[in-house]
């Protein structure tokens, strides 16, 4: 057990540009992983080591997440730097739902944005522990106080200071421990030598301050420590102690800082790392029994139990198919027999890699705990792998549903081939990214998370697979919606000689109540005394169900309906499943005109960040695209407008951005509800289709 509690499981997340990937490079230098440091946009074209993708260097951004293991003082630490925009969400939430700990990176300047507060949700959701990171303090503007503030005020965590810095801005020269309470400066010409000193004596007061603050907050999740306090026995081991217990339970986040970019504080964090984060014995992960009732269980982080892995990612390298897995229980060796407890098929474990970026080790076995990652495995993203004896299955990842779409036409019928090789590895590799051919148009249509995300791929596909792909202006994904309550009373007779088909059945269609997240549909069956047989009942539910797949506005799926039926006939012959699937389709459909059909529309969540001089240019630019300022927080030099805009105005919304704010803002975006689409604009919303509809009929 020694080795699994010298483990070590952390993610790096944060916003767009808060310095993960530069703060991975430090790990891995600081680390002896590689022996020179590069930059993400890095001038000597070589580029961040985690960071391996052409696209990804070339843009300064990371695409997808990548998996390193390094070693700091003995223990094993298993990295995975994902990526900080929105748009690859899915990597970030596949990387938290296997990670016993995670790094929270900050800007020193921005403090708390939009995609913090967005990967703070999701490690709240797996209920995942974390230090915090206020990176770049030597920018000006550079306030980890103000930051440390808004992790209390904007996330309702209870952040604690652990150092002070020593200088800011330009002026940064290291950081105070007040653990320990000593100076820490970092020496050499990457940072790598450690000199301890005395605190300055112009910090000597306020390093006093703020470790009473710490140990303030601290103690309320100690018994031990507010004991200690009170005899005044206070040790750094007990201090110690009183945080790892403090981050573990999820009631404390210890906040480090230092610059990345300046070599400065990465050593300390690495041992906050293995000193306050969970190994793997002390996370309780759950399965379920499927062959109990789906009875849940808790596995253990045991060695000598059978093997229960989770495959959480997986990619198309050069030699095939690779699987990402993380270990739960047991341990896994080459040549073991494992299950996919999803479709049942049996396999034996052939090649066994540890990944650092895109480079891979040969592993001969990995223990309870371990990322590694399989070759040549038949699997979906999220399927479990047990040892033949059991039947578990982990619960999945939370994949958000995509809101934007694009249409692809190929050049040519090679790169129509081509399309569909990268097509079918995307969809495979990625839940968020969609791909299906409209049955009217024709068209191959892909869907996915934003402008980027869809960008990112077609210049993949381009790439790697050397298609040469058209793409037209996205279609959004509108929705149409019932405005009041409709009766139908409806007979299917179709008599062909022999038995016919018969099936009567009456009710109403009538609109859902609205919440939150808006409800497809609902069925209600208030059939009494019989008049329709039972076994009839659910083919009158799967007919509503395929009318409301395409209303008659747009061509969209029908919502927030739901269907009612309280009465109807059967003949005992000419009765069906099949007749009264149609009936029920039929009914459907010749009542919804009557039911007032509305469009509803997308609308996003949309958070712009800029500099506060830009702030009246943001404003105008939102309420030219129909939206609705929501709310604008001011903060020195930077402003935060948070407003609600239709999917449809929001294309080409970063470009027109980019030139009001001389680049210097950045939006994000997410689906937030779906609403009614303005009367004028439904009108040439159903003139345009109808316009569609007739082309495409007279071809």
């Amino acid at each position: 057990m020694s080795e699994i509690t010298k483990m070590r499981n952390i993610g790096i997340s944060a916003h767009i540009d808060s310095g993960k990937t530069t703060l991975s490079e430090r790990i891995l230098f600081y680390s002896n992983r590689i022996h020179a440091i590069h930059e993400v946009r890095g001038k000597d074209g070589v580029g961040a080591t985690m960071d391996s993708m052409e696209l990804e260097r070339e843009r300064g951004i990371t695409i997808a997440s990548a998996a390193t293991n390094v070693t700091w003082k003995d223990y094993s630490i298993n990295v995975i730097d994902t990526p900080g925009h929105v748009d690859f969400t899915i990597e970030v939430e596949r990387s938290l739902r296997v990670l016993d700990g995670a790094v929270l990176v900050l800007c020193s300047v921005a403090g708390v944005q939009s995609q913090s507060i967005t990967v703070d949700r999701q490690m709240k959701r797996y209920r995942v522990p974390r230090i915090a990171f206020i990176n770049k303090c030597d920018r000006t503007g550079a306030n980890p106080v103000r930051v440390k503030n808004q992790l209390i005020e904007k996330l309702g965590l209870n952040a604690v200071l652990m150092q002070i810095p020593i200088g800011l801005e330009d002026h940064l020269e290291g950081v105070v421990d007040l653990i320990t309470m000593k100076a820490i400066y970092f020496d050499g010409p990457s940072g790598e030598i450690l000199r301890y000193a005395e605190i300055p004596e112009e910090l000597k007061a306020e390093a006093d301050a703020k470790r009473e603050e710490m140990l303030d907050a601290i103690s309320l999740s100690s018994d031990e420590l507010m004991e200690a306090i009170l005899e005044e026995r206070v040790t750094e081991d007990i201090i110690h102690r009183a945080v790892r217990k403090g981050t573990i339970a999820l009631e404390l986040v210890p906040v480090f800082m230092g610059s990345a970019y300046k070599n400065k504080g990465i050593q300390p964090l690495l041992d906050a790392v293995v000193g306050y984060l969970p190994n793997p014995t002390e996370v309780t992960n759950t399965a379920l029994d499927l062959d109990d009732e789906e009875r849940v269980v808790v596995l253990k982080s045991d060695e000598n139990l059978p093997a229960v892995i989770l495959g959480f990612k997986l990619e198309d390298g050069q030699y095939g198919q690779l699987t990402y897995i993380r270990i739960y229980q047991g341990k896994l060796k080459k040549g073991d027999e494992l299950i996919n407890t999803r479709s049942r098929k049996k396999f034996r474990v052939g090649r066994l890699v540890r990944m650092h970026s895109n480079a891979m080790e040969d592993i001969n076995e990995a223990v309870c705990g371990d990322i590694a990652a399989l070759f040549g495995v038949d699997c979906a993203s999220g399927d479990t792998f047990c040892h033949p004896s059991l039947n578990y299955s982990l619960t999945s990842m939370y994949v958000p549903k995509p809101v934007i779409s694009l249409a692809l036409s190929p050049a040519d019928k090679k790169s129509a081939d081509n399309m569909a090789k990268a097509l079918n590895r995307f969809t495979k590799e990625d839940p968020t990214f969609n791909t299906y051919v409209d049955a009217e148009s024709n068209q191959t249509i892909i869907q996915g998370m934003g402008e980027l995300h869809l960008e990112v791929y077609v210049e993949r596909m381009r790439r790697e697979y050397k298609a040469i792909v058209e793409t037209d202006k996205p279609e959004v994904a509108y929705r149409e919606a019932i405005s009041q309550r409709a009766d139908f009373n409806y007979t299917h007779r179709k008599q062909t000689g022999g038995s016919g088909q018969f099936a009567r059945i009456a009710g109403y269609i009538e609109p859902l109540e609205e919440t939150e997240e808006v409800k497809e549909y609902e069925f209600v069956n208030l059939i009494k005394g019989g008049v329709i047989p039972t076994d009839y009942i659910p083919s009158c539910d799967k007919g509503f169900q395929l009318a409301i797949k395409k209303g008659t506005q747009l061509g969209f799926p029908i919502v927030g309906v739901r269907a009612v039926i309280n009465d109807g006939a059967y003949h005992a012959v000419d009765s069906s499943d099949q007749a009264f699937q149609t009936a029920a389709l039929a009914a459907f459909r010749e009542t919804y005109d009557r039911a007032k059909p509305v469009i509803l529309e997308p609308i996003m969540k949309v958070v712009v960040e800029g500099p506060t001089e830009f702030q009246g240019n943001i404003f105008g630019s939102i309420n030219q695209r129909r939206g609705i300022i929501i709310s604008s927080t001011e903060d020195g030099l930077a402003c935060m407008v948070e407003a609600e805009v239709p999917l449809s105005e929001m294309f080409g919304y970063s470009t027109v951005l980019r030139s009001l704010t001389q680049g210097k803002a950045e939006f994000t975006m997410e689906l937030a509800k779906y609403s009614r689409v303005p009367t004028s604009i439904s009108e040439e919303l159903k003139k345009n289709y109808l316009e569609k509809r007739r082309q495409e009929q007279g071809k």
